[in-house]
């Protein structure tokens, strides 16, 4: 997951090849809860690992619950009928997946609990669920704002003696809460049935059809008239089916629906495959399929996959009621971006009172690039720019709301191959916190990939720079110098001098080089050899292959293919001036002979190896003179590189340095 301040994401062409979802947030949590309140043991598989499911599985080993997750499996040792810990603290962060169930099913169990989140769930309606509770005889008090969490809950005097009324017309999770428990109060001897009755129209029903199917998969049959009534029979229980499989969720699966019918055709296979998740999903964000088709994308469907492509091009324009998938929804505006004409989103009343207030937040975004956007009290009209002309590069806010974020990606496919920037990418951590990887892995830019390169000599801080400048945009890090002194152990190891005479064996050794980067370790064939290759000695050895053309030739492909998706920081000596000479940003670091050879002294103390300061020196001056007198690629600055005297600069100094003259060059 990032965890930058902003991501850039280039201007991207086409998506490609096949793409593995994560588990429904929506289902996961709901089954996370069930098996907790069974009695016995319930695995879970393909568990969605997010924020929210994080959040879930705290406060169920808060109450007591037996929890072991190992990857994507969840072992659930449940509670039963009574918590094992009747006094907690929760803090729920800002899942609504979580507050809401767990409200209700703590509410009818009783005990002592304290229900709290970030700032924006206080912000987020609860009082019809708390009132229909209340009116149950449930014990439930505002710590804060009436209508708002936080919540504390006390015991209760469960009263089953007439319906229960909730209002369905703000939040389907309100009905979604008592469904999952009231099965709790049902169970209990000399019960009769419960009945639930929902005031006004019930909203994005589909998520409460995936609560029934799930009550139903955990042994209780819920008896429902139409979306208005809902009967859970007297005697209802839970009853743990041992092994249940989270589908991957729909939800999720529409960013990549939208990419596929907004990618260009290329040559070879064409489309985008969807694995996880198919048209007989039990979820009904399943139907954003239908609204996609209407805009013109091509998708096949099997058992668990979806196939698409680009059908009808520009898209067209809609006018839709969401009702029915008031989440994926939020993905159709961005698809509108690529209409023919104004797109209309209705019945979405809902998004107002989601982790943010979504309506507002997409039209002021949308109008960032170039869209004229019209927002109601439940609806969203969006006319799309003006071809190539009207579309504006734009630094997208994201409101620390996950689905912003993905949407928001989804204007790096404008036809003005333009970049975006989307603030705090962190935030899809709620629900896909792998989202942007798994779109990078897929997506083909319809511009080079950005590069900053940084050079200098040796000891002159580049690698330090370097890693730090890549670790704040995001991008991956390349230090070229690692590869030479790979190079050079690799062919210590086949008992070749570093020397001319041995050229051709060495590359050759280059051209296959088994190396592997995982974060600041390096492997070579299997082998960790991070220390090793930071020796005074490797060092030397990297500098003297570096000097052989054939081996620079065998390594040019390999530094050429770290240049990915959303961007590369590259450190060496000819980055600028050979490998990337057409790099955005080129810096050339130095520093005084002084200070190179005090601060690998420093380091080298640091480490338990003794040295020799006025050593240290000559032999950075032969190094220097060796590098920069070579005949292939001596070290030089590029003509339009930037020069960085870090001598008296600190490494956020330098950084920051760096980050204004990358900044300069962006259009945000």
């Amino acid at each position: 997951m990032y965890d930058t301040e902003f991501l850039d994401i280039p201007a991207l062409r086409s998506v490609r090849g096949s793409v593995r979802l994560p588990g429904s947030k929506s289902i996961s949590n709901r089954v996370l809860l069930l098996a907790a309140l069974c009695e016995g043991r319930t695995v879970v598989h393909d568990l969605l690992d997010s924020d929210d499911t994080r959040v879930m599985l705290d406060a169920l080993r808060a109450l007591g619950c037996g929890v072991q997750v190992d990857g994507s499996r969840a072992t659930i040792d449940g509670l039963g009928n009574r918590p094992r810990q009747p006094q907690a603290e929760l803090f729920l962060g800002n899942a609504g997946t979580a507050m809401r169930p767990l409200t209700a099913a703590l509410a009818v169990l009783g005990g002592d609990y304290q229900l709290r989140g970030i700032p924006r769930m206080h912000e987020r309606p609860i009082g019809d669920l708390v009132d229909a509770l209340r009116a149950l005889g449930c014990t439930i008090d505002y710590l804060g704002t009436p209508g708002y969490p936080p919540l504390r809950i006390g015991q209760p005097a469960v009263r089953l003696d007439q319906p229960i009324g909730v209002r369905g017309d703000v939040s389907s999770q309100f009905l979604t809460a008592l469904l999952l428990a009231l099965p709790l109060a049902a169970s209990q001897p000399g019960r009769r049935d419960v009945v639930i009755e929902v005031v006004g129209e019930l909203i994005s029903r589909p998520y409460v059809e995936i609560t029934l199917q799930l009550l139903a998969r955990f042994g209780v049959q819920v008896q429902r008239e139409g979306w208005s009534r809902f009967t859970i029979p007297q005697g209802s229980r839970y009853r743990s089916p041992g092994d249940i499989h989270v589908e991957a969720d729909a939800s999720s699966a529409s960013y990549f629906i939208a990419a596929g019918a907004i990618s260009e055709p290329g040559r070879g296979p064409n489309g985008l495959k969807i694995e996880g998740v198919g048209e007989q999903s039990i979820q009904g964000d399943i139907r954003f399929v239908d609204a996609a088709r209407a805009m013109g994308a091509e998708i096949d469907s099997g058992p668990n996959w979806l196939q698409v492509r680009r059908g009808a091009w520009p898209l067209k324009a809609i006018d839709l009621d969401c009702n029915h998938i008031p989440d994926a929804a939020m993905t159709l505006a961005a698809m509108a971006l690529y209409a023919d004409g104004p797109s209309t989103l209705r019945n979405i009343a809902s998004w107002r009172v989601k982790e943010t207030d979504r309506i507002a937040a997409m039209a002021t975004e949308l109008r960032k690039l170039g869209a004229q956007v019209e927002e109601g009290t439940d609806f969203i009209r969006v006319t799309p720019p003006d071809s190539t002309t009207g579309w504006r590069a734009a630094s997208l806010h994201t409101y620390d709301d996950h689905r912003m974020a993905m949407c928001g990606s989804l204007a790096a496919f404008n036809p003005a191959r333009l970049p975006v920037r989307i603030q705090d990418p962190r935030c899809v951590g709620k629900t896909f916190p792998d989202y942007f990887e798994t779109l990078f892995a897929i997506a083909e830019p319809s511009t080079p990939v950005p590069v900053l390169c940084v050079d200098g000599p040796t000891a002159s801080g580049k690698g330090t720079l370097a890693a730090a400048v890549a670790h704040r945009l995001g991008y991956h890090y390349l230090d070229s110098g690692a590869l030479y002194r790979l190079t050079g152990l690799a062919a210590r190891q086949a008992q070749l001098e570093p020397e001319p005479v041995n050229e051709a064996e060495i590359a050759a050794l280059a051209r296959q080089l088994p190396v592997q980067f995982r974060a600041d370790r390096v492997w070579l064939a299997g082998e960790e050899v991070t220390e090793q290759i930071r020796s005074e000695a490797a060092g030397m050895d990297a500098s003297r292959v570096s000097a052989l053309p054939s081996v620079r030739e065998a390594l040019l492909n390999l530094q050429h293919s770290f240049a990915r998706l959303p961007g590369l920081v590259a450190d060496g000596r000819d980055m600028g001036t050979q490998i990337f000479p057409f790099a955005p940003l080129k810096v050339f670091l130095t520093a005084d002979a002084a200070q190179r050879a005090d601060r690998r002294h420093k380091q080298l103390i640091s480490k338990g190896i003794s040295a020799n300061i006025d050593s240290l020196r000559a032999d950075l001056a032969a190094r220097d003179a060796r590098d920069s007198s070579r005949s292939v690629a001596p070290l030089q600055p590029a003509q339009d590189a930037l020069l960085l005297d870090n001598s008296q600069l600190s490494v956020e100094e330098s950084v920051d340095r760096v980050l204004g003259w990358w900044q300069a060059r962006q259009p945000f």
